[in-house]
């Protein structure tokens, strides 16, 4: 596969399983031909927002992939972080960096092997877009957060308003506050092709006290 094959690859994804064919085979290249390739900045962003949000450990980066937003934690000091994917090729990639306490494979769509209220803080980056996973994983998002916990999820614009994420929050009511949904750029400046001006929102809330 080339490079832009693989982004839209990733763009049409449908079931856990495609994403695991998918990642299986990017894994080893995936920092080079796509995250610096795109100038991929929403890690950052997410790590930002976390820790702005006075964000701290045990967190859980959600579908870690290769860790890049685990890094951009561990650059603001902000320790200790596990990290769960549904691909073992891309956690292998992230273990490698050693930058997390705990890596583990898991499916948001599913039950992870973790306790109710175990965390501080839950991120994620470029899983909840399309082809990827949708507002019904946010309860288990909410299940791992320990009262008051805080979460920042990257939901793509486009997947935020076909998936109804919306009416998803709704549902979740009092379970959540501090509701937060700014709108951040996916790609830096050096981003090109399609998808370059593509925007996320930054799911930013805590679970209730």
């Amino acid at each position: 596969m080339t490079d832009k094959t693989d982004l839209q690859a990733a763009y049409r994804l449908r079931t856990p399983d495609d994403s695991k064919r998918l990642y299986a085979v990017w894994a080893d290249t995936y920092d080079s031909s796509f995250a610096a390739d795109m100038d991929f900045a929403l890690p950052g962003a997410v790590a930002k927002a976390f820790a702005d949000a006075g964000g701290r450990g045990p967190v859980l980066d959600l579908g870690a992939g290769t860790g890049l937003c685990g890094a951009a934690l561990r650059a603001l000091n902000i320790t200790p972080v596990d990290a769960t994917d549904l691909s073992p090729e891309m956690l292998a990639v992230a273990r490698r960096k050693d930058i997390y306490a705990t890596l583990f494979e898991g499916n948001l769509l599913e039950r992870l092997a973790v306790d109710d209220g175990t965390y501080a803080g839950a991120v994620s980056t470029g899983t909840f877009t399309t082809g990827h996973v949708g507002p019904e994983a946010l309860d288990e998002v909410v299940r791992i957060l320990a009262p008051g916990g805080l979460a920042v999820i990257s939901v793509h614009a486009e997947h935020w308003q076909a998936q109804g994420f919306g009416d998803k929050l709704d549902a979740l009511g009092d379970a959540i506050d501090q509701l937060q949904m700014p709108l951040v750029r996916i790609y830096g400046d050096k981003g090109h092709g399609a998808h370059k001006d593509d925007l996320s929102k930054l799911l930013m809330f805590r679970r209730a006290q």
